[in-house]
């Protein structure tokens, strides 16, 4: 991947990791005038409670790229899950049932479950300590 690429990759992962993130800190805890006006889910209510775990705790490892690909797939499901469950009920087109944010957030995560982290990540900073001490062990037989 070109150096372009991969920063471009890398901050769009971020961008969406922490929007991600802030949504889920907003459910779960009412700051940033919360979905719910303020107010916040009881804990373990269904599905909203789950829904800003999943969105803080994956947005978040999504933000810092650790465990991207497998926190932006369950990302990526949560969002679909919310479309077909809360919005397409209401109309078959996202500008037609209020499920623009839900739509673009799910195919974001899939695309970044696709692509990987990009270069600015955790994952790319523990794959290159692995793989240092691999060689460093290799060398030292």
């Amino acid at each position: 991947m070109t150096k372009l690429r991969d920063a471009a990759l890398s901050l769009f992962r971020i961008v969406v990791g922490l929007l991600f993130a802030c949504h889920g800190a907003a459910t779960l805890f009412g700051v940033l005038g919360g979905p719910y006006g303020g107010t916040t889910p009881s804990v373990g209510q269904w599905p909203d409670w789950w829904a800003g775990v999943i969105e803080l705790g994956a947005g978040g490892l999504v933000l810092v790229g650790l465990a991207t690909r497998v926190a932006a797939l369950l990302c990526s499901g949560t969002m679909a899950y919310a479309y077909f469950t809360v919005h397409l009920p209401k109309g078959l087109f996202p500008l037609q049932n209020g499920g623009e944010t839900a739509a673009m957030f799910s195919w974001s995560f899939l695309m970044l479950a696709l692509l990987g982290s990009g270069a600015w990540s955790l994952d790319k900073l523990v794959s290159h300590f692995h793989h240092r001490g691999e060689n460093a062990t290799v060398q030292q037989i």
